[in-house]
């Protein structure tokens, strides 16, 4: 926990240093104008194509009794838009951890390790493609998850359990997949992950708690549709920013960890 912790403390040190800010900036915009163009040509196809679906099944029957079960009435006129919304959410989770994962952590590698950690060899056991493989697979995981508890994130309260252990997992295998591609070995790599498990699975979850609060954007019922377009932008720039964040706080502890790992290795070798 000592370790967590310190890594915490460097992390917002560095998160607060200028070019950690620029960093939100590129992945920031890319993920704006991907959305952007999609959400010009595909939203409105979506709602239709969601609309005639409910239509034709009797859904809007099934979501207006669900509705009035939870108190939530007012919202039959916006159910179709609402959830077009929630399933693209995911998706932008997506291209933001995508993003940020190839323009962000390797300057994060950079920054964190040529600063405090210059000594550490790099055996660079990771690649691009290990690490975009790890982001989809993880994902895909998530999202099934994520599409499975939808309904449970009626509930705010039961919205702060689910989804920080959600993103704990998600993050937990992208981000330290990222934070040790440049200098553990394959070798190292599985190890560590073996050993520092539950550490990382904690900087997971904790920042899961933090990934969780764009999320609330979504729960504003009918002004979460007309004003869709900008919360749809804020929510991105939260995730990015909460994902340079995260890869810091992984980063600094990673690098911490893998340091005193090998220094251990090298005691038991000199016995």
């Amino acid at each position: 926990m000592r370790d967590v912790l310190i890594a915490l403390g460097r992390a917002v040190v560095s998160q607060l240093h200028f070019r950690m800010l620029l960093l939100t900036v590129l992945p920031f915009a890319a993920s704006v104008l991907l959305w952007g163009v999609l959400l010009y040509l595909g939203l409105q196809p979506t709602i239709d194509w969601l609309h005639a679906y409910f239509a034709d099944n009797g859904g809007f029957r099934v979501a207006g009794a669900v509705l009035d079960w939870v108190g939530l009435g007012n919202w039959h006129t916006v159910v179709v838009p609402l959830i077009a919304m929630w399933v693209l959410l995911p998706l932008m989770i997506l291209t933001a951890l995508v993003f940020v994962g190839t323009m962000a952590m390797p300057a994060i590698v950079r920054h964190v390790g040529g600063r405090q950690y210059p000594d550490l060899d790099k055996r660079r056991g990771g690649t691009l493609f290990g690490s975009l493989w790890t982001a989809i697979w993880s994902f895909f995981v998530f999202a099934v998850l994520w599409l499975l508890t939808l309904p449970l994130s009626l509930f705010p309260p039961l919205t702060f359990l689910i989804q920080p252990v959600l993103w704990g997992w998600l993050t937990y295998h992208v981000m330290a997949y990222d934070a040790l591609a440049e200098h553990a070995s394959a070798d190292e790599y599985r190890a560590f992950m073996r050993e520092h498990r539950w550490p990382l699975l904690l900087i997971g979850t904790l920042t899961g708690a933090m990934g969780a609060a764009p999320t609330l954007l979504w729960l504003g019922g009918a002004l979460s549709v007309i004003f869709f377009p900008f919360l749809a932008a804020g929510a991105i720039w939260l995730y990015v920013l909460v994902f340079v964040f995260t890869g810091l706080w992984f980063e600094h502890y990673c690098l911490a960890a893998l340091r005193q790992d090998r220094a251990k290795v090298r005691a038991v070798d000199v016995r």
